[in-house]
């Protein structure tokens, strides 16, 4: 079966905490070594978030999943160089890397609550970003990034994690959820225009936008944020260099 023709259901957009799953091979792509399954929780490289890795077991072995991207509806799961691949109709046990994905879910909400904050107190909008395991960047729209206002915005970005703010995920008909105001952050809007739904993140009481990423359920579980370095981007384009700082409020992940 061909790539394009195949569609892959994404478990992790209304459960960003499972961490096993089963599913059956519905496609291959022997030229990169990849997997297709009718449904999968790993993580695909996107939105600034990095893909997930993990491991897939059969009833003939284990396997390494090395990373996972979308092509077109389908998710491809690459696996490590020199192993077998399942064959098309295969069950297989999904396990992603859990440790690692909580790291960046962890970094991922410390984000939208960074951009919830400077979007909320000086109505800037982000112009890039990129995560990886508790560090990230992200550039805004701001002529000013001063001392003082960097200690505002981090001051400000961790009493929002110490308050303990739920985390609620939407699946909306686009034209529902384009009456939300202010629902894209960023300064150019990357929502492709045939999708039908569009997937809401919404940090309770601080933000509320479109995004396609994996959270934690409750902003406690961020521990908190150091803002480690500014650099200018243009007059107008300012970066936030931002890593994690666990504290003793840090819930545990759900079981």
């Amino acid at each position: 079966m061909g790539v394009a023709s195949v569609k892959t259901a994404l478990l992790y957009l209304t459960d960003s905490y499972l961490q096993t799953f089963e599913a059956h091979v519905v496609g291959l792509d022997l030229d990169e070594h990849a997997v297709i399954l009718e449904r999968s929780a790993f993580y695909p490289a996107g939105g600034g978030q990095p893909a997930d890795t993990g491991v897939f077991s059969t009833t003939s072995g284990s396997m390494s999943v090395t990373g996972v991207k979308r092509r077109a509806e389908a998710v491809l799961h690459f696996m490590a160089a020199g192993s077998d691949l399942p064959v098309t109709g295969d069950e297989v046990q999904g396990r992603i890397d859990w440790e690692r994905r909580y790291q960046l879910m962890r970094t991922h909400t410390a984000m939208h609550v960074l951009c919830g904050v400077v979007f909320r107190d000086f109505g800037a909008l982000v112009t890039g970003g990129n995560m990886d395991i508790q560090k990230a960047r992200m550039d805004f729209e701001l002529e000013d990034l001063s001392p003082d206002r960097v200690r505002a915005i981090e001051s400000a970005a961790n009493d929002e994690i110490k308050a303990g703010r739920e985390l609620r995920v939407q699946i909306l008909p686009r034209h529902e959820a384009f009456m939300i105001p202010d629902l894209i952050r960023t300064k150019i809007n990357l929502l492709p225009e045939n999708i039908a739904e569009v997937r809401t993140v919404e940090i309770v009481g601080l933000d509320l936008q479109a995004d396609g990423g994996a959270h934690v359920a409750n902003t406690r579980e961020v521990g908190g944020i150091k803002i480690t370095g500014t650099r200018s981007k243009g007059r107008i384009n300012k970066r936030l260099e931002v890593v994690l700082i666990d504290e003793d409020n840090r819930q545990s992940a759900k079981e």
